[in-house]
């Protein structure tokens, strides 16, 4: 990678991970930060993931959080509050038009800068009985994600099915992700170390 590139990560809190957002460079203690120590050359690694956020709000950050530093290659994950928060405060956020939406964002970016990219499939590790009623509405955002990697010719990253075996191995969901969303530190790093595995794969 060029030493000057810009690698970006965005995304919500899983992304975020502790990010001290007065602090442009700061990267968190997750998966971004983990990556970034071992990309090869030294590129600038950003980090702009924050929590909370739906697509929506990361829509109306897009120009300023993203397309602004012209990357070279961005990295996102989104789409577990998007279910979450149909669930626990009854917003609407209808599979068809997320994935509109989201491949608007991946359009945006081919047309500014084209960089590569590289998708992460939103996940759930239930580790209380009602995060099983979350898995129709993910599940479809997660098959759009899918969609959304071969249209736009990225990099998909199946986190999904990669953090539940983990869990199985492990012998409890809470071990990976303590609440069946974040990622402990185990968690961070088996997603770093697929993330940076891909990463390294050549353009075809």
């Amino acid at each position: 990678m060029h030493p000057r590139a810009t690698v970006l990560f965005q995304g919500d809190s899983i992304t975020e991970a502790g990010r001290d957002r007065t602090r442009p460079g700061d990267l968190g203690h997750g998966y971004a930060a983990l990556a970034a120590t071992a990309l090869p050359g030294t590129p600038q690694v950003l980090n702009r993931g924050v929590g909370g956020d739906r697509l929506t709000d990361l829509r109306e950050r897009w120009e300023t959080d993203t397309l602004a530093h012209r990357p070279a290659l961005v990295s996102v994950l989104i789409g577990v509050n998007d279910t979450w928060r149909r669930h626990d405060q009854g917003l609407p956020s209808p599979v068809d038009t997320w994935e509109r939406d989201y491949h608007l964002l991946l359009t945006s970016l081919r047309g500014h800068c084209a960089p590569r990219l590289l998708l992460i499939e939103p996940f759930l590790l239930p580790v209380r009985a009602e995060q099983w009623s979350w898995r129709a509405d993910l599940d479809a955002r997660i098959q759009a994600v899918r969609r959304l990697a071969t249209a736009h010719d990225a990099r998909l990253l199946a986190a999904d099915g990669l953090l539940n075996q983990a869990a199985r191995t492990a012998g409890d969901p809470a071990l990976i992700a303590a609440d069946g969303v974040h990622p402990t530190p185990l968690g961070h790093r088996l997603l770093a170390d697929a993330w940076l595995a891909l990463a390294a794969t050549p353009n075809t």
